[in-house]
């Protein structure tokens, strides 16, 4: 991304990979997480909940020899907001990896999420102090009940 070329699903996988084993071993550690990132398709927030290989908790199930992957329990907060309001302040950033010319690479990979992905999408037309604000009344109530 830094040399302008938008990375593919080769690319981003083994990452996506390596962030799920991450939450992984510190959920199951009693740590809560917060990761930031551009999962972008379904098929990573898949991948960040189950690991690369998703399917074979399907065929654990039918066959009843293996056991399924470990789950992570993910909310996806969707900041949402127009391409002209997210490139004014991507050209505004200093020092970021990511030339703005791929940004518009990001909304046609960009596969929104919905239903029944747990989820809360965000206008990012709202203030920091609102979005912040949105994000906590969301998860204090999971975060208390949890211990």
């Amino acid at each position: 991304m830094s040399s302008g070329i938008p990375l593919d699903d080769q690319d981003r996988i083994p990452w996506l990979c390596k962030l799920h084993d991450l939450l992984l071993r510190d959920v199951t550690s009693g740590q809560p997480v917060v990761l930031a990132c551009s999962a972008l398709k379904k098929m990573y927030r898949d991948i960040l909940i189950r690991g690369k290989d998703k399917t074979s908790q399907k065929s654990a199930e039918s066959a009843g020899k293996e056991e399924a992957p470990a789950e992570v329990q993910l909310l996806v907060v969707y900041l949402s907001g127009s391409s002209e309001v997210i490139a004014e302040r991507l050209c505004k950033r200093k020092g970021h990896f990511m030339s703005p010319n791929l940004l518009q690479s990001q909304f046609d990979t960009l596969e929104p999420p919905s239903a029944p992905e747990n989820f809360i999408q965000i206008s990012v037309d709202k203030s920091l102090s609102e979005i912040i604000t949105t994000i906590m009344e969301t998860i204090k109530p999971r975060i208390f009940s949890s211990q």
